[in-house]
C-alpha cells in the first residue's frame, strides 16, 4: 500500500479506550459519547494524535488496532488531512497475533522507522471499592497487565530493532505514565498499572543495547489525564480544565524526540500539565 515508499511510522495502540466509544468511556459513563463537536486532534487520545502528527510530516502510518473497526474513522480523518495510513489488527496478548501483523506491516508498508508503543489496557479501574489490596486482584487481571505492559514491548521490540540496527537509524518510543516512576498504591477506579515500571526499566534496558547502533530509545511520561471524549467528560476535566493534557501537544513531543539529532538525544522525558506537581 505504500507506493510512495514513504518513511513508516506504526502506532502500537493507535485508537484510545477513552474515544467516544471506548472502553473506558462506556465504563465511566455508562454510554457512548458523541464527539462531534470535538477537534479531530483529540478524539482518539494520544495515539490518534501521534498517527495525525506523523502523516502530516510525510509519514505513511499504520494504525494497529485489536479490531480494525475502532480505528476506521482514524483512518479516514487521515485521509481527509492529506495523509496516508493502513489499519493492522494487532492483539498483544497473543504472540501469534503480534508476529502475523509485523510480516503484514513489512510486506504492506516497509521496515518501520518509527515504532511508538502507546498500548493502554484498563483492567483493575472495574474493581468495586475495599478491593484495592492486591490479594483480591484477580491473576487473570494481573497477567493482562503484564502482556500489555511488558511481554507486549518485548515482543514487538524484536519484531522492530533487528531492521533498525542494521540500517543504524530508528526510533522505538514508549508512552508511559507516572506509575512508571515507582510502585504505587493502587486506588478504587484505577488501571493495575505498576507492571508499567517493567515497561520503562525495559526502554531503559534497549537504551543500552541499542543507542551505539545508532536507534533511538526514550520512555515519554505522560503525567496527567489526557484529552479525549470519555476523560473531557469527567467532573475532574469539568472542574479542572487546565489538569487535562492535549493530545495533539503530546504528539509533538513524540516527533520531537524522533528528529532529534544524534549527538543530543534524550531518552526520557516526563510531560506534566502546569496545575499539578510533577510525579517522582
Amino acid at each position: 500500500m505504500n507506493s510512495d515508499r514513504k518513511p513508516v511510522a506504526v502506532v502500537v495502540g493507535a485508537t484510545s479506550k477513552w474515544q467516544s466509544d471506548g472502553r473506558n468511556t462506556k465504563l465511566a459513563h455508562g454510554r457512548e459519547l458523541d464527539d462531534s463537536d470535538m477537534p479531530v486532534g483529540v478524539r482518539w487520545g494520544v495515539g490518534g494524535a501521534i498517527a495525525q502528527k506523523f502523516a502530516k510530516e510525510g509519514f505513511f502510518v499504520v494504525l494497529t488496532t485489536r479490531t480494525a473497526a475502532n480505528a476506521a474513522a482514524l483512518e479516514t480523518a487521515i485521509g481527509e488531512q492529506g495523509g496516508e495510513s493502513m489499519i493492522v489488527e494487532l492483539d498483544l496478548v497473543s504472540g501469534d497475533s503480534i508476529s502475523n501483523a509485523f510480516s503484514q506491516i513489512r510486506d504492506e508498508a516497509g521496515d518501520p522507522d518509527v515504532l511508538v508503543y502507546n498500548a493502554g489496557y484498563l483492567e483493575g479501574r472495574d474493581l468495586p471499592p475495599d478491593k484495592e489490596l492486591l490479594e483480591n486482584i484477580p491473576d487473570e487481571m494481573f497477567e493482562t497487565a503484564q502482556h500489555i505492559a511488558s511481554r507486549g514491548p518485548f515482543l514487538v521490540a524484536k519484531e522492530v530493532l533487528p531492521a533498525m540496527r542494521e540500517r543504524g537509524e530508528g526510533s522505538f518510543l514508549i508512552s508511559n505514565n507516572s506509575f512508571s516512576l515507582r510502585g504505587r498504591k493502587r486506588y478504587t477506579g484505577q488501571s493495575l498499572y505498576y507492571p508499567r515500571v517493567m515497561m520503562r526499566t525495559l526502554a531503559q534496558v534497549l537504551t543500552e543495547e541499542y543507542s551505539e547502533h545508532g536507534v533511538h530509545v526514550a520512555n515519554v511520561v505522560i503525567d496527567g489525564l489526557i484529552d479525549s471524549p470519555g476523560t473531557r467528560a469527567l467532573p475532574v476535566a469539568q472542574e479542572q480544565p487546565d489538569v487535562i493534557m492535549n493530545p495533539v501537544k503530546i504528539a509533538e513531543a513524540f516527533y520531537y524526540l524522533h528528529s532529534q539529532d544524534k549527538s543530543c538525544w534524550t531518552h526520557e522525558i516526563q510531560l506534566t500539565p502546569f496545575p499539578t506537581k510533577p510525579s517522582y
